[in-house]
């Protein structure tokens, strides 16, 4: 039966059968001998984590971020992940941590996503191993609502760092924000504010509240068939901040890719690990494309908008 054709503004991720062995020719497969950097630097490896993970080398890693498996089941394109009790999920916690910790270098700094459900987990394994510096709350404005329940529209990310020493850049992640009530100083100059054109707005420090972050639906070019992708906008905000170019930006849990692609768009080298192999061609098709365009949604000109916000060009 042939598959039905998308609507023309579905600007979903497509990729051909041709297309995936092409792109999976290109990844990296583990095989027991350990990795050097230069062959895993700008690479996907196709694998389980927890193979792959002891074969790469010591303190690689400027920074690390990781979206691993909430406690949840979910169907990832068949291998599927099944609830389990909060010790069984810590224990498969602690067991990917560390693997991981040792491969951040000492000025380095971690991200772990999770939700209102495991974030209690995350938090106790993580501090373990790394020093916890902020817990980060953005809101999903996706999602089913529930009879008897709130609606789950928040996720956390956690932020460490192995040492007192490691990368901030401020400056990178500030926020553009309209001034609706601008105010001025006792001789008339604008406080705070300044203007572009006809509107008037403020360059405004981050908060651990993010709520200008749209996730990736179907008219986006950035979208793709994995059921738990996260928007680069938002990883954009983790690499710019934690990072700097040229550094390596490492996920253990790379999905459709978002981490890696967005760390190229921002010239960082990159390396993953995914052990779906459809999901990886769709990384890699991500990160072809990224060759040609660069532009990541909501953030422009080295400035993030505010939802819905960004000026037409």
């Amino acid at each position: 039966m042939n598959k039905k054709p998308p609507a023309p503004r579905n600007r979903t991720l497509q990729i051909s059968d041709q297309e995936k062995d092409q792109l999976l020719a290109n990844c990296l497969y583990p095989a027991g001998e350990p990795f050097a950097v230069e062959t895993i630097r700008n690479k996907v490896i196709c694998g389980d984590c927890f193979a792959a993970l002891p074969l790469l080398p010591e303190k690689f890693a400027d920074l690390i971020i990781a979206d691993p498996p909430y406690n949840l089941t979910k169907n990832f394109n068949g291998n599927k992940f099944s609830k389990t009790s909060n010790a069984e999920y810590e224990e498969y916690t602690r067991n990917w941590i560390s693997k991981v910790a040792p491969l951040l270098k000492d000025n380095g700094s971690i991200y772990v996503c999770c939700d209102w459900a495991s974030s209690p987990v995350i938090a106790n394994v993580l501090a373990e191993f790394f020093i916890i510096r902020n817990r980060i709350t953005w809101e999903r404005e996706k999602g089913r609502g529930a009879a008897g329940n709130w609606k789950n529209s928040l996720e956390d990310i956690y932020f460490a760092t192995v040492s007192k020493d490691y990368t901030f850049n401020l400056d990178a992640v500030k926020i553009r924000r309209k001034v609706i009530a601008p105010y001025r100083d006792e001789s008339g100059k604008p406080k705070d504010w300044q203007n572009a054109g006809d509107e008037k707005f403020r360059d405004s420090c981050p908060g651990n509240f993010w709520n200008d972050i749209s996730i990736p639906f179907w008219s986006m070019p950035e979208n793709t068939p994995h059921p738990t992708q996260k928007p680069e906008k938002l990883l954009a905000k983790l690499i710019l901040a934690s990072s700097n170019k040229g550094d390596m930006v490492f996920d253990p849990f790379l999905g459709s890719g978002s981490t890696a692609v967005t760390a190229k768009k921002l010239e960082r080298d990159f390396c993953g690990v995914e052990i779906d192999p459809f999901y990886c061609a769709c990384a890699g098709k991500r990160l072809q494309n990224a060759d040609s365009d660069r532009s990541i949604q909501g953030f422009a000109d080295g400035i993030f908008y505010e939802r819905n916000s960004m000026p037409r060009k």
